[in-house]
């Protein structure tokens, strides 16, 4: 496969960006997406030019850092997968392809492709845990009954990687779906009822100061979520808000 890529070069967070046009030639169908950039990074090294700086680690869709926008839409055109597994035959010979960043205020760009999600752990550290009895008469967690249902949920909102992509593909730039995910993780558990009411509080209150946007039902989120998170964690995270938030009479 023969193709034209545009793709976001940017130095540094206080720089402007441009689109800078490349070719490359001979890709392989049976290339994941990230070999294929590793195939023009080879290239521009090989002519001494400063390679395309992109974040990646396991290259199995768990860690959530190969965040690219990929022709308008978060992870490329494929749903329920992370750049690192989408491959070139997604594509076609001859194709152009628009490579960015994440958009989104809360996620400034460092160099090129890779932006700092640090706002998301601010999140999860303003309220992502619960509390651990360690005085010697712990209990066993598999000891305490969770019904199937509850612990199904919990477990389909803990896939999440926080890969930002939800953030991405927000015109609001909003992080309800992540937030939400990590909120239901713990609400949906026995373990998680210590903190419900002021980790529920604490990380909608973190996640208003770290800049990002509101959730206006637009549901583009859950369409491009890599994990396939659904919006019924907003939902009950917007219950448990409430709820948490309401005084009780003295």
């Amino acid at each position: 496969m023969n193709l034209t890529l545009k793709v976001w070069r940017q130095k540094s967070t206080s720089e402007q960006g441009k689109l800078v046009e490349y070719k490359v030639s001979e890709i392989s169908e049976d290339m994941s997406f990230l070999e294929m950039m590793d195939v023009l990074n080879y290239k521009l090294i090989e002519s001494g030019d400063d390679p395309v700086a992109f974040d990646h680690d396991c290259r199995e869709g768990i860690c959530g850092m190969c965040s690219m926008f990929i022709n308008g839409e978060a992870h490329g055109p494929n749903r329920g997968v992370t750049t690192c597994q989408l491959h070139m035959r997604s594509f076609k010979d001859g194709d152009t392809i628009y490579i960015e960043p994440w958009r989104s205020a809360a996620f400034p760009v460092i160099k090129d492709l890779m932006v700092d999600r640090s706002a998301f752990d601010r999140v999860q550290q303003a309220g992502g845990f619960i509390s651990v009895n360690t005085s010697g008469r712990t209990l066993d967690a598999n000891a305490i009954p969770v019904p199937k249902e509850d612990a199904d949920k919990s477990f389909d909102a803990a896939t999440c990687i926080g890969c930002g992509a939800c953030v991405a593909t927000c015109p609001n730039g909003s992080a309800m779906l992540f937030v939400s995910a990590k909120v239901s993780q713990y609400a949906l558990l026995p373990q998680g009822q210590v903190e419900r009411k002021e980790r529920v509080l604490n990380m909608v209150k973190k996640m208003d100061e770290e800049g990002f946007g509101n959730c206006s039902n637009i549901g583009a989120c859950e369409v491009q979520c890599p994990k396939n998170i659904s919006l019924d964690n907003i939902a009950r995270m917007n219950r448990e808000y409430l709820m948490a938030s309401i005084k009780p009479e003295n």
